[in-house]
């Protein structure tokens, strides 16, 4: 087996892994840019890749027979270029990380712990408690908002029930109502959505369909204290439509962790917007750093492992993006 970790996020799950997959496993790292002749040529030669993206300019591998991306989203994968027998899988595995650090995000909102700690120690007794002018809040409650109930959106749903809070979900395929959701929309109904929840997060994944799925239409219909959150990619939310309405307070905040424009060669230290959300303070910003924990490589590499040992032994493949044809 032929295998390739191909580029820096990909290698990054690259130990261990042939002791997960077996030790007829020839495994090679390559870097994102394929400049020797000799890494092209391996690339070529593959017969299963990790990696984050395929496109024109990457070499055609002639026996591919699995493309595995290290995550959930696909959209920098050119499906139609690859091989017709290569299959394509993708991974989750981050649903646990997210919605931990979404539950997190939305708690310090509401018990500022670090302010807390920070003033206490310059004798500042501001959250004592015993005075209705020291309280601070709570998400007990609260309604959390569900853009998406695929697998971040049920993880963020049952941490949600366990702090007693309502869940709405708006999905394009219809949810019922149940244990964990108490109100579910259909997306031609995203307005009455986005004004029904204190939180909306929005974990869809990024298609022609949900690119500005949230606008300014329905970033007008949130109430004035609700914050977004997002999770999923960042071209899903208007980028000037949330900006306006954060800069102008229409709406109390966001929690931002996927973004508009990413580091590159030319600019490894880029902001992470044309315009400028560093300046606003009512923004949470971080790295797109979310689902990336310990566990979720664990996770991911056990998934991928199983998935190329099934290719070869002609077993059926899990997370299925696409079948790949004799």
């Amino acid at each position: 087996m032929r295998i390739i970790f191909h580029g820096e996020n990909a290698a990054s799950f690259s130990q261990g892994f042939d002791k997960l997959v077996g030790p007829e496993a020839e495994i090679r790292i390559l870097p994102d840019a394929l400049e020797a002749a000799a890494d092209r040529e391996a690339y070529a030669a593959a017969e299963a890749i990790i990696g984050v993206k395929f496109d024109a300019g990457l070499p055609m591998p002639r026996d591919l027979r699995l493309f595995h991306v290290p995550g959930a989203g696909y959209d920098a994968v050119d499906l139609a270029r690859l091989p017709p027998q290569t299959s394509v899988c993708n991974c989750f595995g981050h649903e646990q990380a997210i919605s931990e650090y979404v539950m997190s995000a939305l708690l310090s909102r509401a018990i500022p712990l670090a302010d807390a700690d920070a003033r206490l120690r310059r004798g500042d007794w501001a959250y004592w408690a015993g005075s209705p002018e020291r309280v601070h809040g709570e998400i007990a409650g609260q309604t959390i908002g569900l853009l998406g109930f695929g697998h971040i959106g049920k993880a963020i749903a049952r941490r949600a029930k366990a702090f007693e809070m309502t869940v709405h979900v708006a999905n394009r395929s219809p949810v019922a109502t149940s244990d964990l959701v108490d109100r579910a929309f259909g997306l031609d109904e995203l307005a009455a959505f986005c004004g029904s929840v204190d939180a909306l997060v929005v974990s869809v994944p990024l298609t022609a369909d949900t690119t500005g799925i949230v606008g300014r239409k329905e970033l007008a219909a949130m109430k004035h204290d609700s914050v977004i959150v997002n999770v999923g990619r960042g071209a899903t939310i208007d980028e000037t439509a949330l900006f306006e309405a954060l800069r102008d307070r229409r709406i109390g905040g966001a929690i931002i962790d996927t973004w508009y424009r990413y580091p590159n060669a030319g600019e490894p230290h880029i902001l992470p917007s044309r315009l400028p959300f560093h300046e606003l303070s009512n923004v949470l910003m971080t790295p797109h750093m979310s689902g990336w924990t310990s566990g979720t490589i664990r996770r991911r590499q056990q998934v991928m492992a199983d998935n190329i040992r099934r290719c070869f032994s002609g077993t059926a493949l899990v997370n299925v993006v696409r079948e790949g044809r004799p």
